[in-house]
């Protein structure tokens, strides 16, 4: 992969890992974590204790999501940085440049992505 397409895909990736960063700040009004509110918000109602655990629940999924996203852009920019970046890493083939800006944590070509949300008995992280 040339050095300006690597450059591209370096300057997406910062650019997505700020805008989640931005995103959880956003959410967390920068103190507190979803879960932590959404047990706050337990102990502030008197009343539904289900759907503020549901709430919870929710809520750490979503952190893990977003933890998850940040792993797999780190992973990417990292790639770039020691020049494995748009290698298939099962196979070692390049990774369609389309395939990348679809999905620029692309870990796997289709092929090989196929073969791994088969054995895994269903779909793989999506960045994988």
């Amino acid at each position: 992969m040339s050095q300006n397409i690597s450059d591209t895909f370096a300057q997406q990736l910062q650019q997505m890992r700020s805008d989640v960063i931005a995103q959880i700040r956003a959410q967390r009004g920068g103190k507190v974590g979803r879960a932590e509110a959404a047990g706050d918000l337990r102990d502030v109602q008197s009343g539904d204790w289900a759907q503020a655990d549901a709430e919870r629940d929710l809520a750490m999924a979503i952190d893990e999501r977003e933890a998850e996203t940040l792993s797999a852009i780190d992973t990417a920019l990292q790639r770039i940085a020691s020049g494995d970046y748009g290698l298939c890493m099962d196979c070692g083939v390049e990774i369609p440049t389309a395939r990348l800006h679809a999905n620029p944590t692309a870990l796997r070509c289709v092929a090989c992505q196929d073969k791994a949300e088969h054995q895994r008995g269903g779909a793989a992280h999506p960045s994988l």
